[in-house]
């Protein structure tokens, strides 16, 4: 992941193929397996949580899991300056 989010960085905002090529590898990844997924993302930095929550809604859509919504929502309390709450309420309707 830490490749790809890296690689997502250096992306240039209009290069919608190759963000979207980082979107399917992070997508990928976080969907194999729900517990791996909330491991990971409780130990990320603020940074690499601005790029993941690009793809929240997608990772909910093929967890179908609420324990991954309230980690999101722990998530939105501890980086207040992300501003998620809106694309967690949204990865919520698809579960």
């Amino acid at each position: 992941m830490d490749q790809i989010i890296a690689e997502r960085k250096k992306k240039h905002v209009e290069d919608h193929y190759g963000i979207q090529e980082c979107w399917d590898k992070m997508i990928d990844i976080l969907s194999r397996d729900v517990h791996e997924s909330i491991a990971y993302l409780e130990n990320c930095s603020e940074t690499e949580i601005y790029y993941i929550s690009e793809i929240f809604e997608d990772v909910s859509v093929n967890l179908q899991s609420k324990d991954y919504i309230k980690c999101l929502r722990k998530l939105d309390k501890k980086f207040l300056d992300l501003h998620m709450t809106e694309d967690i309420d949204i990865a919520e309707k698809f579960i």
